[in-house]
């Protein structure tokens, strides 16, 4: 098993078994890191944002592979472990939660990426990222992969 980082410390025994997946994951994912991988692989359930797929969208948009990668991404949302988070009213109560606490401390986020963790807190799901600054969210905890070198 590859080390990852929960909240920002390094472990080799992180048990998680519901990610909520950022597009940076997803991306690593795609390309085949192996940390990426095995996290996606380990999982027992796996919530995609509806935040990460627009990101992923515009991203396929401006490549010249975009049928080829949202091919992929339609047959990983087929995956029985997949599901896809809507934004409803319970996901936009928690995005006005997180932002609150942020502002209050300080500490603000992009706004996709405070939508995305607002989805992991209302599936009771930990983020999968590369970004490290989703530890910021005390509400919501978060694997940050360790890219391969």
């Amino acid at each position: 098993m590859h080390a990852r980082s929960v909240r920002g410390h390094r472990s080799r025994d992180v048990e998680v078994s519901r990610y909520c997946l950022d597009t940076s994951a997803y991306i690593q994912f795609l390309r085949g890191d192996a940390n990426a991988v095995d996290a996606i692989d380990s999982a027992a359930w796996i919530g995609f944002p509806t935040i990460a797929l627009g990101e992923l969208y515009t991203g396929f948009s401006l490549v010249s592979r975009h049928e080829r990668d949202a091919a992929h991404l339609r047959d990983f949302l087929a995956h029985p472990v997949v599901e896809t988070i809507p934004v409803d009213d319970e996901v936009a109560h928690e995005y006005g939660q997180l932002v609150a606490g942020l502002r209050r401390i300080g500490k603000p986020l992009p706004a996709n990426d405070i939508w995305i963790a607002a989805c992991a807190a209302r599936t009771s799901s930990v983020v999968l990222t590369c970004d490290t600054h989703f530890a910021r969210i005390d509400r919501v905890g978060c694997v940050v992969l360790q890219q391969d070198d």
